[in-house]
């Protein structure tokens, strides 16, 4: 990376971007619904269970204007969500403005161990161990999605929860080569605290991105 795309990226003019593609949202609040995701590149966060350990590395993705990949997106879809990686690596603020300007409604999937930039309407906060959200975000969350690998998970997510504002609507996911095993044991833990909800990765069982 050259001097000029190293200003450019800090400015959000051009982002990392491993992929983008236009699908139905698979987790959470909005699934089933119909959205453009954009993937950006870059991840130091770590978590050793991540099914896009290829997203780790920005330098391994093309660099995109943050313009044109908006202008690509909102031609087939008004709901875009920002995923990685941890998008927000990355200054969001050229590349949301311009999908508001085109009448986007614009979600992130974050682990918010960065802090925020951009005009975003939905955030799904989906804290992990190893870089833990900045205290900003939390009242900023309009859901939190914990992945569940172990029973301490269960633990963790309590912590979690009890520092989103009371809107926050909660979910417990579990990881998806533990499913057999951890979604009788998320669904006895949900019946005993009901302000819990399940969510599951559907677009794996539809076979889409």
């Amino acid at each position: 990376m050259n001097l000029t795309e190293e200003i450019l990226l800090k400015e959000g003019k051009m982002l990392p971007v491993m992929e983008h593609f236009y699908t139905l949202q698979g987790e959470g609040a909005h699934t089933g619904k119909a959205a453009y995701f954009i993937r950006l590149g870059g991840c130091d966060v770590g978590c050793h269970w991540c099914d896009v350990k290829e997203s780790w590395d920005p330098n391994l993705h093309p660099l995109m204007n943050a313009e044109d990949i908006a202008e690509t997106a909102a031609k087939h879809c008004k709901t875009i969500v920002l995923t990685g990686g941890e998008p927000l690596m990355w200054n969001l603020d050229i590349l949301t403005g311009k999908l508001k300007e085109l009448g986007c409604s614009i979600h992130i999937e974050t682990s918010g161990a960065y802090p925020m930039s951009g005009q975003i309407d939905w955030i799904t906060l989906s804290p992990k161990k190893t870089g833990l959200p900045k205290e900003e975000i939390y009242t900023k969350a309009h859901e939190l999605k914990v992945i569940v690998f172990n029973n301490n998970d269960f633990k963790f997510a309590q912590e979690q929860a009890a520092k989103v504002s009371e809107n926050c609507t909660l979910y417990l996911q579990s990881e998806w080569s533990k499913r057999d095993e951890m979604y009788p044991k998320i669904t006895d833990f949900i019946l005993e605290n009901p302000e819990w909800r399940a969510s599951v990765q559907t677009h794996k069982y539809l076979n889409i991105p």
